[in-house]
């Protein structure tokens, strides 16, 4: 909210009959569409009944090295709590494969995994950092909420604070929690991001029916992911999830789960390749999200040649950027020695001259790892 946010009683109940919220909800709507939004919902602020599991995953230390998780605890599942004086939650979903993407995308993606030279980057960051996307744009939908229903208090969120997206999104009838535990959608599957209104506008609230889960039987998920991390139905273990280990963890990453990482260096899609609701993923209209640098058909060798200076020129404006030159060069090594094993003499020969080059690395992570890629032999 801002840093004087007006009192929750600026907007009692009263202010919005059921005509006039409904009809600035409508508004809301329409914004929302123009600024490349393709659902709005709105939520109640009333999650208790998500505390249970979330102190669980917690106390499990399913959450890694995120210690921010820790720290907030039940701030994360109480809204008002986190932004006094806020009522109700808008929650945006926004699509973010490329308008350009082919019909094939899901095979076309599931291949390149099995490609070692490869570098795979998870697709939602081949183009501009969403945080950056998303954030303008709901300050731009809070700034239209204001014209037409004058000042309010409120903050906008994109996975920047301690809040339960996918549990908002769902009482907004975005979507249900996957046993992936991603959002899914029956019409545009799960390739999208999410972001937040925290407003003490009461809004009328978005109709959702009985908690419906549509997964049925389906357990592609789980089977798919390398690591095991999706431990259970809807029970995900950060730490061995390869997005948490290539973008969230800044150590040093557990030899036994290297050669499970394979080719990829930023993300993994591998549980939303395989959902069959993503035939239903929807290409977006705004080019924000289109890919940069041809990040979507790179190889190793020639991502790994980026200095410093080259990697922040390249993802200028990029989610990649936070990860920072040592942990790209460590996730790469990582890619590097998997592939390694697989090469013939010629392409081997390649990869250890190639990993030589930071083999004295100043970084003791990237020396490590380089170390370990080296020792990788070739299986063939």
């Amino acid at each position: 909210m801002p840093a004087t946010p007006p009192p929750a009683s600026s907007h009692p109940p009263e202010a919005l009959s059921p005509a006039a919220g409904d009809a600035l909800l409508s508004t809301i709507r329409q914004a929302a569409a123009k600024l490349g939004f393709a659902h709005v919902g709105v939520a109640d602020v009333d999650l208790r009944s998500a505390e249970a599991g979330l102190l669980a995953w917690l106390e499990q230390g399913f959450h890694g090295s995120m210690h921010y998780m820790q720290t907030h605890g039940l701030k994360r599942a109480r809204p008002a709590e986190l932004v006094p004086g806020t009522v109700r939650v808008i929650t945006a979903r926004m699509d973010y494969l490329p308008e350009a993407t082919p019909a094939q995308w899901r095979e076309q993606a599931l291949q390149r995994l099995q490609q070692p030279d490869a570098a795979v980057v998870s697709l939602y960051a081949r183009g501009r950092d969403y945080h950056k996307v998303l954030r303008q744009r709901l300050q731009q939908l809070a700034e239209v909420i204001t014209q037409h229903a004058g000042p309010m208090g409120y903050r906008v969120f994109t996975d920047s604070a301690p809040v339960l997206e996918v549990e908002l999104a769902s009482r907004s009838a975005q979507g249900w929690r996957g046993k992936h535990t991603l959002l899914l959608s029956r019409e545009a599957g799960s390739m999208f991001f999410l972001g937040e209104i925290f407003t003490d506008l009461p809004l009328p609230l978005t109709p959702t029916e009985p908690h419906t889960d549509y997964c049925g039987q389906c357990t592609a998920c789980l089977t798919a992911c390398p690591t095991g991390a999706i431990i259970a139905p809807y029970r995900l273990d950060a730490r061995r999830c390869i997005s948490y280990l290539t973008i969230e963890h800044h150590g040093s990453i557990d030899p036994k789960l290297r050669p499970l990482i394979g080719n990829r260096i930023y993300g993994c899609d591998d549980c939303q390749l395989v959902c069959p609701w993503n035939k239903f993923a929807r290409r977006t209209p705004l080019p924000d999200f289109d890919e940069r640098h041809g990040l979507g058909h790179a190889q190793l060798l020639e991502l790994w040649q980026w200095d410093e200076a080259t990697f922040l020129q390249r993802t200028e404006g990029s989610p990649i950027r936070r990860i920072g030159h040592v942990r790209w060069l460590r996730n790469i090594a990582i890619a590097l020695g998997n592939a390694l094993r697989e090469a013939d003499e010629t392409g081997a020969q390649a990869i250890r001259e190639a990993l030589q080059q930071h083999a004295n690395h100043p970084e003791e992570r990237v020396r490590e790892h380089v170390a370990w890629a080296l020792a990788q032999k070739t299986q063939r």
